[in-house]
């Protein structure tokens, strides 16, 4: 997919920024699917309050982690009655969340990041709304009923926060779509990461996204939540790599065969159609709901190896918001958790020449692979464009050695981290979830 240079003007009606009130336009790029590095902001670990603005104040820090698209969870007004908090139980499609600012807070956060060159995209709830939502007054037969004819909560989620959305209903379906648009057209944003997207028909989705890139003069970035295979079909440019990041937590947890996750990758990529990607990550608001990315996979050392297992072996890269500063502890997103930003700075650079490394060179992002399957070391060859590297990865929290294919072994390469000047052996050992990636 070709990069899509466009200029898009921001309709601000209450946008007041640098230009004294004035409409800006701003050109900037929407990345190629295959190109996309994606930041996850909770808004709940930025601020107790107007946390749009002090994701502003971030926005340098994370640009400088290398990404292109930022991703905010959902911002919509949250609805009261038989509420959880969860920032997934829509009370109103069109308006804001008052505990994280103002609608204007958000057009300039938006605004700001095209500025630095990166894409928004919002979380999109469809299958379900709040119990309070206008709708729900106005429109029960646009809800799921049960045979008394009383509107239920999504079957078998133990979802009780929530009332299900009938996707049999036309007008429902177009009263959504209208609602998509909304963000778009009027707000600026670039695109949907779609909550519970297997929950929902095909049929809606391939309505909706049609209608999406029809239109004019905008190209948008889709995102499903699910693993389903017709959301490609549907239009959709990337879904979740859920089998892979389940092989990562089996290999990196329960010691299976590190070669196992070559199987899994294939798995992934040899049925979707090309030019489609997965999302692959080491964690996300749900993940993290349950624990951080340090206690998953062993201490900060482990972490960072299922990270480049990850990322480098097929791109589809995401990082979720807290784990560049090696939170230790696990995120509740149903309420206000304070992170330290300036925790780790170590580990923020890290991450910083990590995704660094993997935007500069397309061999990393996207070359051909090649595998060299070990019980202990995923070990692989990436290739393009006339460069190769060959990246190691010690998924195991004790020492492990590996042998080199024949054409690394005894010769003089690059250590891409560090760009030092290394002679190989036939072997290569690697200290505890170590891993080197050479030039």
């Amino acid at each position: 997919m070709k990069k899509i240079l466009f200029s898009v003007a921001l309709l601000l009606s209450g946008l007041y920024a640098c230009s004294g009130g004035k409409q800006t336009a701003v050109t900037y790029q929407l990345p190629a699917t295959d190109d996309v590095v994606m930041y996850q902001v909770n808004p709940r670990v930025f601020a107790a309050e107007a946390s749009f603005r002090a994701v502003g104040e971030q926005l340098d820090s994370i640009r400088a982690l290398g990404i292109n698209v930022v991703w905010f969870m959902p911002i919509n007004e949250v609805g009261r009655l038989n509420s959880v908090n969860s920032p997934y139980c829509v009370k109103d499609y069109r308006a804001v969340n008052p505990e994280f600012g103002t609608m204007d807070d958000f057009r300039e956060v938006v605004a700001r990041c095209h500025e630095k060159g990166m894409s928004v995209i919002i979380d999109w709830v469809p299958n379900h709304t709040s119990w309070d939502n206008e709708w729900l007054a106005q429109h029960k037969e646009w809800y799921t009923q049960d045979e008394n004819g009383e509107v239920i909560s999504p079957a078998g989620t133990g979802w009780n926060d929530v009332a299900d959305l009938n996707f049999d209903n036309a007008e429902m379906r177009l009263a959504m779509i209208d609602a998509m648009k909304y963000w778009v057209t009027e707000v600026g944003i670039d695109g949907f990461r779609c909550d519970a997207a297997d929950f929902v028909p095909f049929e809606f989705w391939k309505q909706a996204v049609d209608s999406l890139r029809a239109i004019p003069e905008r190209s948008l970035l889709l995102l499903a939540e699910g693993k389903r295979k017709d959301h490609f079909d549907a239009g959709f440019d990337m879904n979740y790599a859920w089998d892979f990041h389940g092989k990562v937590r089996d290999v990196f947890r329960q010691d299976s065969c590190a070669a196992s996750l070559f199987t899994a990758d294939r798995g992934e990529y040899d049925t979707i159609p090309a030019g489609k990607v997965k999302l692959r990550f080491t964690t996300n608001h749900d993940e993290t709901m349950k624990m951080s990315p340090v206690e998953e996979f062993g201490g900060e050392r482990g972490s960072m190896a299922a990270f480049v297992a990850s990322t480098y072996l097929h791109g589809g890269a995401l990082i979720y918001g807290s784990q560049e500063v090696g939170h230790p502890e696990r995120i509740d997103f149903f309420r206000y958790c304070p992170v330290d930003w300036s925790a780790n700075p170590a580990l923020r650079a890290e991450y910083r020449t990590l995704m660094s490394l993997y935007n500069g060179h397309p061999a990393i992002r996207k070359g051909t692979c090649i595998a060299y399957p070990d019980s202990n070391v995923l070990l692989f060859e990436k290739q393009a464009e006339g460069e190769r590297f060959l990246i190691a990865v010690n998924v195991r929290p004790e020492e492990a050695s590996v042998a080199l294919p024949a054409e690394w072994a005894s010769r003089s390469c690059t250590d891409a981290l560090t760009e030092a000047e290394i002679t190989t052996t036939d072997t290569l050992s690697l200290p505890p979830y170590a891993y080197y990636i050479m030039k």
